[in-house]
């Protein structure tokens, strides 16, 4: 499919949000689904786990605060598998630390972005990191 060089539509892209916090998972999903995007949410990493494999999004958006496993974990239990290895995993995280940066990087994730985001911060990480080839 050829990108016309516009905003780049993001309809059918199957998108999953993993966040304790029902609002940014409300507001995610709303940002998301506006572009068009298919968004699957789950409250932890427990349950993000087990709609991976129904679900098989593009990209993955992975809160790094979260009970019972933690974003970090999440992470890097998505990168061991093989089927899910190469899926972009982008870190939320209330805290713009540094050593939080480089963990996040230390489990594979692909970027990092503080919260609160703006929708142009959640669209652009998905543009930059979705081959939608």
């Amino acid at each position: 499919m050829e990108d016309s060089g516009s905003a780049g539509s993001l309809s059918g892209l199957k998108v999953m949000v993993i966040d304790d916090s029902k609002t940014i998972r409300r507001t995610a999903e709303t940002l998301l689904k506006k572009e068009g995007c298919d968004v699957v949410t789950a409250t932890d990493g427990f349950e993000a786990l087990a709609k991976i494999a129904d679900h098989q999004p593009r990209i993955i958006f992975v809160d790094i605060m979260m009970p019972r496993l933690d974003g970090y974990q999440t992470c890097a239990l998505i990168k061991n598998n093989q089927m899910f290895k190469g899926t972009p995993v982008i870190m939320l995280s209330s805290k713009d630390g540094l050593f939080d940066k480089a963990k996040g990087r230390i489990v594979g994730s692909e970027e990092y972005l503080t919260k609160p985001f703006t929708r142009d911060e959640l669209l652009s990480a998905i543009r930059r990191h979705v081959d939608r080839g």
